[in-house]
């Protein structure tokens, strides 16, 4: 029997770990195998949005952060949006992450949750957080932020953006959140031939962060460029 989306992801999730080199002061955080129960909400979630056999757009981010799917094991999500938006509960973690709330902004925009994830699939070249040393402390990192870490995680990443074409999704043309962040997975592209055409839009960090007064144009943006025209 042919595996649906939802059934598709979750195998990728549940196998998903990082065994490669990574710079000294970097670390690489699996919700999956820190938190058993990132691994029950996140297969709720994709049992009831990605439960069928349909192509989906793909959206991606950069990797995750440690407030977002970092803890849910859902992109660009956060237990209050994941409770709140998609009635999960997630008892062990609380977490408030500022691109969740305009990606739910966007969503209920969008026609609701329902809506735009029987359209659109949401993940990253890297789909595991990163953390870098800084202080004495561990604060959230992206994979390009250093260049022998991009070097590390390179093919990581070429491998992950396979599999997730590997479900269903058109390649005809990809949405990428962030210019920076463009430039990296043009370099990919360029390596792997994954998509055809690549179309950017800015991350939700950035829009909340210092476009927050524009942030209705953003919204209109990101719905014009991923509806159907």
């Amino acid at each position: 029997m042919n595996k649906t989306f939802a059934e598709k992801v979750v195998e990728f999730n549940q196998n998903l770990k990082y065994s490669g080199k990574l710079p000294a002061e970097f670390q690489v955080l699996n919700p999956y195998l820190d938190n058993p129960e990132t691994l029950v909400v996140m297969q709720r979630f994709y049992e009831k949005y990605y439960n069928d056999s349909h192509q989906r757009k793909f959206l991606i981010g950069i990797n995750p952060s440690r407030h977002g799917a970092g803890v849910t094991g859902v992109p660009f999500t956060d237990t209050k949006r994941l409770e709140g938006v998609c009635g999960i509960k997630m008892e062990s973690a609380y977490t408030h992450e500022v691109s969740s709330v305009f990606i739910y902004d966007m969503i209920a925009e969008y026609g609701g949750a329902e809506e735009f994830y029987k359209d659109i699939y949401i993940n990253s070249p890297f789909p595991l957080a990163i953390v870098r040393k800084s202080k004495g402390k561990w604060i959230n990192a992206n994979y390009y932020d250093d260049k022998e870490l991009f070097n590390d995680v390179k093919d990581f990443m070429i491998d992950c953006l396979k599999k997730h074409i590997s479900l269903n999704l058109d390649t005809s043309e990809v949405f990428i959140l962030g210019k920076k962040n463009a430039d990296f997975i043009s370099k990919l592209n360029k390596e792997a031939d994954l998509f055809e055409k690549m179309t950017v839009l800015e991350h939700p960090r950035y829009i909340q962060q210092y476009k927050s007064k524009e942030k209705t144009l953003y919204i209109d943006k990101y719905l014009l460029t991923l509806k159907d025209k």
